[in-house]
């Protein structure tokens, strides 16, 4: 069977999940594998374009590097990244065919989409010396927690998938930060309770603790600043990037402008057209982000939310920067009602129709999830 028709039958989302299935799945088949140096990426924002910025410097170091990082937004060759391209559709079923052939029936019957695919990943990488490996949902029950690290990033930690993490800072930096291992490297946090947590878990778990404010040094504010410049890249996006130069010294390299100097992973306020910005983001800490970004700027929103994301907050924090809201039409069954939506727009007094085409004469910004992203650029034939 091959990979696509595969993956059609597993579930994206699930209701609960077996948190002893995929250690003892990989358990049963680790000795086949030769893990490279695995740098594991947790948090809530950021992960994506941190990720995407320290492995592009490590491979053009001239390290074998994988990039794992999710969703995708129009292919899913896109969650694969080696040594600079994304995985070839060739090179994705032969990896698929060689996991398939490890696996009992009823073992890769039984893994999840996620699951399934991490494991597939690492079959691709098996001869890269690093690879950047991005927590799908939590930290310390994630699939990718699995492998041993060789360091393990963290950044911004908010509220976000409360149902699997809880509905506390508290509870959800706990299940996070207790990933870390033997090193750890701890970004900029919007609370400070997740640095108190932080550092009791590393206390117990006997690993280093390092805090970005001590490691980003001048040095590397100054080639951030310069590669920020270069690569019109927003606040937010230029912490990212002296997050990873930090990582990437820590690793023992030095981070030099002509490594790091790139834009941001696709999706990430990356501009599309000439008055078309698109951004993947979903919550709260995003929609802060973004708003900074446009301070002082008016825009359409072409926008739509899951339902159980918290997209009254996120419209009421991006209202002050919002002309107006174009509602884009996605086909997904976790999209909220378009009549609550609808409801939360009036309350904060925003106006709002449906997404029908782009006018030349206004500025707009795509936001609200990977599949409101996915929607969009289907729309416009786009090809990234």
């Amino acid at each position: 069977m091959n990979l696509d028709l595969f993956l059609s039958q597993k579930p994206l989302f699930y209701d609960v999940i077996d948190l002893e299935r995929f250690p003892n799945a990989f358990e049963k088949i680790a000795h086949y594998f030769k893990l490279p140096k695995i740098i594991h990426l947790v948090g809530t924002n950021g992960k994506g374009s941190t990720g995407r910025f320290l492995a592009t410097a490590l491979h053009r170091a001239g390290k074998r590097t994988g990039h794992y990082t999710s969703p995708h937004i129009l292919r899913f060759n896109e969650r694969i990244w080696i040594d600079g391209v994304d995985i070839s559709d060739e090179k994705l079923e032969s990896a698929h065919q060689k996991l398939f052939s490890l696996l009992t029936h009823e073992i890769s019957e039984s893994l999840s989409y996620f699951e399934y695919t991490t494991l597939l990943a690492l079959v691709a990488y098996e001869e890269c010396e690093y690879v950047v490996l991005e927590a799908g949902l939590g930290g310390e029950f994630d699939a990718t927690n699995v492998f041993d690290k060789v360091l393990s990033i963290f950044t911004p930690i908010d509220f976000d998938h409360s149902a699997f993490l809880g509905d506390t800072i508290a509870s959800i930096s706990g299940t996070k930060l207790r990933s870390m291992q033997t090193k750890a490297l701890m970004g900029k946090q919007p609370y400070m309770e997740t640095k108190i947590i932080a550092r009791q878990i590393a206390t117990e778990k006997k690993c280093t603790l390092l805090c970005s404010d001590g490691m980003i040094t001048e040095a590397i504010k100054k080639k951030a600043a310069i590669i920020a410049l270069q690569n019109n890249l927003s606040d937010y996006l230029q912490d990212n990037l002296e997050l990873a130069m930090a990582a990437f010294e820590i690793l023992g390299y030095e981070a030099t402008v002509e490594l790091f100097d790139q834009e941001a992973l696709f999706g990430r306020l990356t501009k599309i057209g000439a008055n078309v910005t698109l951004d993947v983001g979903h919550n709260a800490l995003a929609a802060k982000a973004i708003a900074e970004a446009f301070t002082g700027q008016k825009i359409t929103l072409i926008y739509n939310t899951y339902a159980d994301k918290e997209y009254r907050e996120i419209l009421s924090i991006l209202a002050p920067i919002i002309d107006k809201v174009e509602i884009i039409q996605v086909d997904e069954g976790r999209i909220v009602e378009r009549g609550l939506l609808e409801l939360a727009l009036r309350k904060l007094g925003i106006i709002y129709c449906t997404f029908e085409s782009l006018d030349e004469n206004r500025e707009y910004l795509v936001f609200g999830s990977f599949s409101v992203a996915e929607a969009f650029l289907k729309r416009l034939s786009y090809n990234s």
